[in-house]
């Protein structure tokens, strides 16, 4: 997280440096030649990224209303916004970032990217494994040799016959349902007991 914060604070500090550099290294009208492209660039950002918000929009609609779940869509919608506040942001930087994320053609691998290395493993560590379908197979999290996330499906103490970590069958070898070893067990047998 702190690296997130960190990069933040260096996108808007370049920024003030070129603009810095820009504005002094060249003359008066050089300077307001820079003045105005940062402010053209801003503004032709902002129609761009407001045809492309409307048009995922659309593309979002049309995915709910087929029954599907719109996930690329949402991804590029919030590329979107990130966008629109950098092209407002002044700064050459900041341009050059928000049309990576505004035109369709490079905001496909940077989305494939975000999903892979971002947003997967955020949500799996919330989730605990279920979105990546890394999930415990049997026996206790956290139980040595028992099913945990590095034994894969079938192995632990009994291995694949069916003890804890193995693979959950319907019934044991003496027939009993539920896989109950009524050889194995003990039995406690509950009495009614008056108490008078």
């Amino acid at each position: 997280m702190l690296r997130v914060i960190a990069v933040l604070l260096l996108i808007p500090l370049l920024d003030a440096l070129l603009l810095v550099v820009a504005a002094t290294q060249f003359d008066g009208l050089s300077a307001l030649l820079v003045v105005l492209l940062v402010v053209v660039t801003a503004l032709i950002g902002s129609l761009l990224v407001r045809a492309e918000g409307r048009h995922t929009l659309r593309r979002i609609q049309e995915k709910l209303a087929t029954g599907e779940v719109p996930t690329d869509e949402l991804v590029d919608g919030g590329f979107l916004v990130a966008a629109g506040a950098f092209f407002l942001t002044p700064g050459f930087v900041t341009d050059f970032l928000a049309l990576l994320l505004a035109i369709p053609l490079t905001r496909a691998p940077i989305r494939a990217a975000a999903k892979r290395w971002v947003i997967t493993p955020y949500l799996d560590a919330k989730a605990q494994g279920f979105v990546t379908g890394n999930v415990y197979v049997g026996g206790f999290p956290g139980q040595d040799g028992a099913g945990g996330p590095s034994a894969g499906p079938g192995t632990g103490p009994s291995g694949p016959s069916g003890g804890p970590g193995g693979p959950v069958r319907g019934g044991d070898d003496d027939g009993s349902p539920g896989g109950f070893d009524h050889d194995n067990a003990t039995d406690i047998d509950f009495e009614e007991r008056d108490d008078e």
